[in-house]
């Protein structure tokens, strides 16, 4: 890595974050959308007659979820495509 100029070496740095940050990035919203969907579950296993209640605010948990998820795309998107780091660095 001491050979690689300084364009190259942000490149390869962003590249790297970009890896962990889809990963982390989607995981754990998808992890909380499958809690969401658990708990309504045994809610409307509960109370059959607060089911669509629940089927509602599963469906709107699991809408904000997913919208954590398309945001984490854009900004790696963004990242890999159109970096601001090495527009300001190297015009370019």
């Amino acid at each position: 890595m001491e050979n690689l100029d300084t364009q190259t070496l942000v490149t390869v740095v962003t590249i790297i974050v970009v890896g962990f940050t889809i990963s982390i990035g989607t995981i754990v919203p998808t992890i909380m959308e499958g809690l969401a969907g658990k708990k309504a579950l045994e809610g409307m296993a509960r109370q059959p007659d607060a089911a669509g209640d629940l089927r509602m605010g599963m469906i709107i948990a699991m809408a904000l979820c997913e919208t954590t998820n398309i945001y984490v795309l854009l900004v790696v998107l963004i990242l890999l495509f159109a970096n601001p780091l090495v527009t300001a660095l190297f015009g370019g």
